[in-house]
């Protein structure tokens, strides 16, 4: 190693080394700049690293360096870079790290596993501090700027501090940075602050380039001033927010500059500003869930020629869409869905070649689909859904072959559901509400891919295709509500992947497959992307145009737009527990259930069913189903929702069910079910007479009919029961006692009516005593 110490740099960043630090590192004294960057390190040794006396720079970030931070790193009194972000360091984040550290101008201790309580002030003595980043992976770090309070030396460019719970109780905004004129970037997201928006940070920090105060609780106005002219900010995200009233109007012509510009969910009010428009470079526009009222500016969409992403849903914007639209030639994803918008979709109204999601859903908009939909090749996601569209789907929606979500459920659409032959990317289909008429598509089982198939509500006919079998990723498949008919067929016990299966309202018959216990609804759950509808693109900058750091290393503060390319979330809906239910996201993961009710299903109820150990929700209600309730039911352990009613079931209810400790949901009204009902225990205890009324055999609580116990004879080796005993007793003395008054009364009135014989009787008696004396 002696050929090597006069080494000022060295690094080894970017490449696959594992294991630890070697000791050998701290024999090159002569080292200024140490990178082991982005490599697979797990751990040094402090005889190593911490004798760098003359260390300048250390960048060991993106590796999985565990444990606490060496307390020895304090002891490179020359650093003025510390990068140590990305790894899996634990604890506390020592206070006297830094305080002999006095050359410092760059720490970076981002996105690590810190905890514990970390005061600003630790910072004090780092006076030529320009940079620091703290990005927590977790809520348990805490970061106190306030106690004690203190204005700081230094002048920050970059300021990272999001995701912690910061100045807690009152989670005020950092007062340090009312002294703080230089900010190029700040992210102060995901920290929980309160308070006022902090206008004057704009007003203070003219060079400002990024600012990220999304999911906070800030509330007042957004304030610009007029006056103003910041060339330089290419980023601001203030969503997730309380902020009120009205945007300025002149907010184009202050910030002409912005490629990312995200407002949403907020409680901003007011027409969209016009000068929106006047920034010509801005790609991505959010003001999503807020107040905002009126038109769409139209020269918002001809001067933002460069949107790729533009999102104006859940507003109360009203008119017709713009057909200057098309003007957005450069447009990914649009999102207008929940507000007012009328009339129809004019001709032209977009002209991007590369769009790939539509979302128009809860307006008004009326007419037929215009023809040129199937213009857009790279479509992926479609969703007109809840608006008043009518006619026949046009020929050219087959040309939309990326298709993966479509929706256009309640509307007014009629006619056959077109048979496309190359949808094999789409996964999710929703049709239900509309007037569809004819057999299912002959070309589905095409579509291999497909998860869910909802065409609830419509006019449907004929029977369940054999093919339903192909569909081997379904699992979702909802029919209610149509005119189908014939038997459940056999092959639908092929959908292996299924948890949701609605068949109810229509006119099935035939007997229940009992190979539907094959299907695992939910015992094999799978826990994948499959109802993940997030896509995000993320806009890395390594370095913002003013803030770049000098550094042998090239390690520069990056930025990073977190451009949110949001799909259309998956959302079902399901009748559980007696009420209809809409499942969305991830708790689509999580529910399960058989709805075959309002049909005309007959036969004995399989005891396979019995085996569906993890289905929540089973209804074989209104169906001519006769025999007896399965004691195999009991197995049904996971079971929330049980309607078995205005079927012909006979036989007593099972007591074995009050072995279902979740059940919450249960009728067995309108059947032939005799018998007593079980034990009012558990789960039995909370259901009330209408989950019985309709049988008129059956008695017990809570129903008023008490239930006759047949008495049963003793065999001649066993005793009585107490309750038989008193019974005996009190019947023997019953009869005893009328026995005896019977008696007497008949003596007494025969006694009275035959006086004359009882005198003769006494004559009698007395000569026989005289006689017998005188013997």
């Amino acid at each position: 190693m002696t050929t090597l110490s006069a080494l000022e740099i060295l690094n080894l960043g970017h490449n696959d080394i594992t294991g630890n630090i070697p000791r050998f590192i701290g024999s090159l004294a002569s080292l200024k700049a140490l990178s082991f960057s982005d490599n697979e390190l797990t751990g040094f040794s402090p005889e190593g690293l911490c004798m760098l006396r003359n260390l300048e720079e250390l960048d060991l970030s993106l590796n999985n360096l565990t444990g606490a931070i060496p307390l020895c790193i304090s002891n490179l009194t020359s650093l003025k870079l510390l990068e140590l972000s990305g790894n899996l360091f634990v604890g506390n984040i020592p206070s006297t790290l830094f305080r002999n550290l006095t050359s410092l101008e760059y720490i970076s201790l981002s996105y690590n596993h810190f905890k514990g309580l970390i005061s600003f002030s630790s910072f004090s003595s780092n006076s030529k501090l320009e940079v620091f980043e703290l990005d927590s992976d977790n809520d348990e770090l805490e970061v106190d700027t306030e106690n004690p309070l203190w204005t700081p030396i230094f002048q920050l460019k970059v300021l990272r501090l999001s995701n912690c719970r910061l100045n807690l109780p009152t989670g005020s905004i950092p007062t340090f940075l009312l002294s703080q004129y230089d900010l190029r970037a700040v992210d102060l997201s995901h920290n929980g602050m309160v308070g006022e928006f902090p206008s004057w940070l704009f007003q203070n920090n003219p060079n400002l380039e990024f600012l990220s105060l999304t999911n906070n609780s800030l509330s007042g106005r957004f304030l610009l001033d007029l006056h103003s002219r910041n060339l330089n900010m290419f980023e601001l995200d203030i969503s997730m927010n309380e902020i009120q009233e009205e945007l300025p109007d002149y907010i184009g012509s202050v910030l002409p500059n912005l490629l990312f510009l995200n407002m949403s969910a907020n409680m901003l009010q007011g027409s969209i500003p016009s000068s929106v428009g006047d920034m010509k470079m801005l790609e991505f526009l959010d003001l999503s869930n807020n107040n905002f009222f009126g038109v769409i500016p139209e020269k918002l969409v001809v001067g933002c020629a460069s949107l790729s992403f533009l999102k104006l849903s859940n507003n109360y914007l009203h008119g017709p869409l713009l057909p200057r639209m098309s003007n957005l030639t450069k447009l990914l994803s649009l999102y207008l869905d929940n507000n007012h918008f009328s009339g129809e979709l004019p001709d032209g109204l977009l002209n991007s070649v590369n769009l790939w999601l539509i979302d128009i859903s809860n307006n008004s908009i009326s007419d037929a689909i215009p023809n040129w939909l199937g213009d857009f090749s790279e479509l992926v996601s479609l969703v007109l859904s809840n608006n008043s569209f009518k006619g026949h789907i046009p020929p050219s929606f087959c040309n939309l072959e990326q298709l993966i979500f479509v929706d256009l459920s309640h509307n007014r659409f009629s006619g056959f559901i077109p048979s496309c032959v190359n949808l094999t990317s789409l996964k999710y289909l929703h049709l239900q509400g509309n007037d569809f008429t004819g057999p299912l598509p002959l070309n589905l089982p095409r579509s291999t891919s497909l998860v869910t198939l909802d065409v609830r509500d419509n006019k449907l006919s004929g029977e369940i295709p054999l093919w339903i079998s192909s569909l081997s990723s379904l699992r979702v498949l909802l029919l209610k509500k149509n005119n189908l008919n014939g038997s459940i067929p056999f092959e639908i016990c092929y959908l292996k992947n299924i948890s949701v299966l609605d068949l109810s309202f229509n006119k099935f018959a035939g007997p229940i497959p009992s190979c539907l216990y094959q299907i695992p609804f939910g015992n094999r759950r799978l826990i994948d992307d499959i109802f993940a509808t997030n896509v995000f693109r993320e806009i890395e900058y390594k370095q913002c145009k003013t803030c770049s750091h000098e550094s042998k290393l090239n390690a520069n503060p990056y930025v990073i737009a977190h451009v949110q390319m949001t799909g259309v979330g998956e959302e079902i809906e399901f009748m559980s527990k007696s009420r209809f239910e809409s499942y969305k996201g991830n708790i689509l993961y999580y529910i399960s259930g058989i709805d075959l009710s309002h049909n005309e299903l007959s036969g004995d109820i399989p005891n396979e069913l019995g085996y569906l150990s993890s289905v929540y929700a089973l209804n074989l209600s209104h169906n001519q189903l006769g025999g007896s309730i399965p004691t195999t039911f009991s197995g049904l352990k996971q079971i929330e929702s049980l309607d078995l009613s205005f079927n012909r079931l006979s036989g007593e209810i099972p007591p074995e069910l009050a072995q279902l400790n979740f059940l919450s949901v249960f009728s067995v009204a309108y059947n032939n079910l005799s018998g007593s009902i079980p034990d009012r225990k558990a789960q039995f205890w909370t259901f009330e007479e209408n989950s019985y009324t309709g049988n008129p055999l059956l008695c017990g609580p809570p129903l008023q009919r008490s239930c006759t116990r047949r008495r049963q004879s003793p065999s001649p080796s066993m005793h009585p029961r107490p309750k038989e005993k008193e019974s005996f007793r009190y019947e023997f003395l019953l009869s005893f006692l009328i026995t005896y008054l019977a008696a007497f009364f008949g003596v007494v009135s025969f006694l009275y009516f035959e006086a004359y014989y009882i005198e003769c009787l006494v004559v009698l008696i007395k000569a026989k005593i005289g006689v017998v004396r005188l013997r």
